[in-house]
């Protein structure tokens, strides 16, 4: 911002006399003296332009420019502007400058571009990159938000995954959890058939539902899927999907060696729906989002984002959205994917960053962006945590790593390979990926 000028520049045109010289004086004694006080006027003059020159420091000219921050992310100009709009307005020497990134290389474009100077000086990251971004994101003070504050504000998942060591690093536009869709047609179809079928709540209650809601042709194949579960190239959000039974189950993403017997269960009862002669789903169909929108899987495992898409394929369809089962327990477990606001460490505006992010933390800003969220994804947030096992991250790098990881596990099994062995490789590669993820942040904090 520009600074007040607080030194003005000395006038050096001389003065008239106050009163006419004596009229003993000769010319040359007059002018002597004027000489005289005219060089001792110099001299000062000289004093005070070294003293601005040289001991105080220089202050900037006025100035009308604007601060222009650049913010990076990939939402549509609708989403945000209003927003900016309303920013702007309230703080008329800032400008915002949008810039919407095609999400695809993203990471690379971050990690390469802030580290030169020349990124962004607000960006989005998802709530999985900390670990690795934790290098160029600066902490935001309290004067733009207070823990408490955050805490009463956020749920417990954005706690978690955006306060570090006790400094919050990122301010959540929205949370999105993994729900059931459900074909209400298809359910009735099977009921009149005599099955006895209603929206599971449970994993047992899932098994038993979905197998009667499966139909066959006559060749033993699957015409009509009960859910989209069990393989993993042709399921969409399958990390997540197996995320959420490692969640439901026990694992421990910090300590994968400690839980390996955990996770050998929740793999094999993923994969048993694939398997299994009972099987309600097989590699042969299409991608379980599609399939779900030409009315051929009854039940289907996605974010909030996926309803526009299904609408987009099927406008016509008639489904709806419930919380994912659980297991039969005290505790329910969900999980979430989302992505949050930060502030560059290597931007040169961070005052005037953190004025924005605090304006973005704001209750009346937060409900715009919750503004029409269905309630099973905003009511399942309580009970979300985080996975590094998710997709949909733009991150071709190590989230597509670990994906890929437990994508081998998965094909492992299928191979023929015990569960046993397709725990130990998962573990094997994700311990890998985090040791090399430690040294990329390091890497891009020096």
């Amino acid at each position: 911002m520009p600074e007040e000028t607080i030194f003005q520049k000395p006038n050096t045109t001389p003065q008239p006399p106050l009163s006419s010289p004596t009229s003993g004086e000769s010319f040359f004694s007059r002018h002597s003296k004027l000489f005289k006080t005219a060089g001792l006027i110099f001299v000062i003059l000289t004093i005070i332009f070294s003293l601005l020159t040289f001991v105080f420091p220089k202050s900037e000219k006025p100035t009308d420019e604007n601060t222009v921050l650049t913010y990076w992310g990939w939402d549509g100009a609708k989403t945000v502007e209003p927003l900016i709009t309303e920013f702007e307005k309230e703080n008329p020497r800032i400008k915002v400058n949008y810039v919407r990134q095609d999400p695809e290389d993203y990471v690379e474009k971050l990690n390469v571009r802030i580290p030169n100077g020349n990124g962004p000086d607000i960006f989005r990251f998802h709530n999985t990159w900390y670990f690795f971004l934790s290098g160029v994101l600066l902490p935001l003070p309290k004067e733009t938000i207070e823990r408490k504050e955050f805490e009463d504000s956020f749920y417990n998942v954005s706690q978690k995954d955006l306060i570090k060591n006790g400094a919050i690093y990122g301010i959540p536009l929205g949370i999105d959890t993994l729900a059931l869709y459900v074909n209400p047609d298809l359910f009735a179809a099977s009921a009149e058939g005599g099955a006895e079928v209603s929206v599971p709540t449970t994993w047992q209650q899932f098994i038993d539902i979905s197998q009667a809601l499966t139909k066959r042709n006559d060749e033993g194949k699957i015409d009509i899927a009960g859910a989209g579960i069990g393989t993993f190239e042709n399921i969409n959000h399958a990390p997540d999907l197996i995320s959420l039974l490692f969640t439901q189950n026990g694992v421990d993403f910090e300590n994968l060696e400690g839980s390996r017997s955990k996770i050998v269960d929740a793999l094999r009862f993923y994969t048993n729906f694939a398997l299994l002669e009972s099987n309600v789903w097989d590699g042969t169909l299409d991608p379980s989002l599609n399939s779900f929108a030409q009315g051929k899987v009854a039940m289907y495992f996605g974010y909030s984002r996926d309803y526009s898409e299904i609408k987009r394929l099927n406008p016509g369809l008639n489904f709806e959205i419930f919380p994912v089962p659980q297991l039969v327990s005290d505790k329910n477990f969900n999980i979430a994917s989302y992505f949050a606001e930060g502030v560059s460490s290597k931007s040169k505006y961070q005052k005037e960053a953190l004025l924005f992010m605090k304006f973005l933390a704001r209750p009346g800003t937060q409900e715009k962006f919750y503004q029409g969220q269905n309630f099973v994804f905003v009511n399942q947030a309580d009970t979300a945590v985080s996975s590094p096992f998710v997709d949909g991250t733009y991150n071709n790098g190590q989230s597509d790593e670990l994906n890929n990881y437990l994508k081998d596990s998965i094909n492992l099994i299928f191979s023929g390979k015990s569960e046993e062995e397709a725990a130990d490789a998962l573990i094997k590669g994700y311990s890998q990926i985090m040791t090399d993820s430690q040294g990329m942040a390091t890497g891009i904090k020096e």
